[in-house]
């Protein structure tokens, strides 16, 4: 009994787009999944691998969240029925959350910036961060300590070599 319960896969994420530029660039402070408004062609080229987060912002107009500059190319097979590449797209995120996120926007110096975009039980989600940016001196310091964990790590492997060998 044990080993069929095993053999059953849990739905997990197959991630199209990331950005990593966006832990550089900001102060991640939250981070809220939300599920996205799209159309036939655009959830095709997703599956395809074929988008880009570099660029995206989410706002809130009007009570509703958008999203915004999220590159996700034309469906090649795709017809007069394709998509614009660079189209604003709704997404669905509870009414608190909004509101949440509005009240912290007002606020100086906030943004919301897309992390990753994935598919989740083969629903096309999102990871959108609530972000302070960093300034230069901020992003010297973050990358003196990622070297220096880096070295004490590579420091830290050799003792232990040395010590079995």
């Amino acid at each position: 009994m044990a080993r069929i319960m095993a053999k059953v896969k849990e739905p997990g994420r197959k991630i199209v787009a990331q950005n990593k530029k966006a832990r550089h660039d900001y102060n991640i402070l939250d981070e809220i999944e939300c599920g996205l408004v799209l159309t036939g062609t655009e959830v095709k080229s997703l599956r395809a691998g074929r988008a880009s987060l570099v660029d995206g912002f989410a706002e809130i107009t009007n009570g509703e969240a958008w999203l915004h500059n999220v590159h996700i190319m034309e469906y090649a097979q795709g017809t007069w029925t394709n998509h614009a590449a660079r189209r604003k797209r709704k997404l669905l995120m509870h009414k608190e959350e909004i509101n949440k996120l509005d009240a912290k926007l007002r606020e100086s110096g906030f943004t919301l910036v897309p992390l990753s975009l994935y598919f989740k039980d083969g629903r096309a989600k999102l990871m959108l961060a609530l972000a302070q940016g960093k300034k230069l001196h901020d992003k010297r310091q973050t990358l003196r300590e990622k070297q220096d964990r880096r070295e004490t790590d590579r420091a830290l492997s050799a003792v232990r070599r040395r010590a079995q060998g």
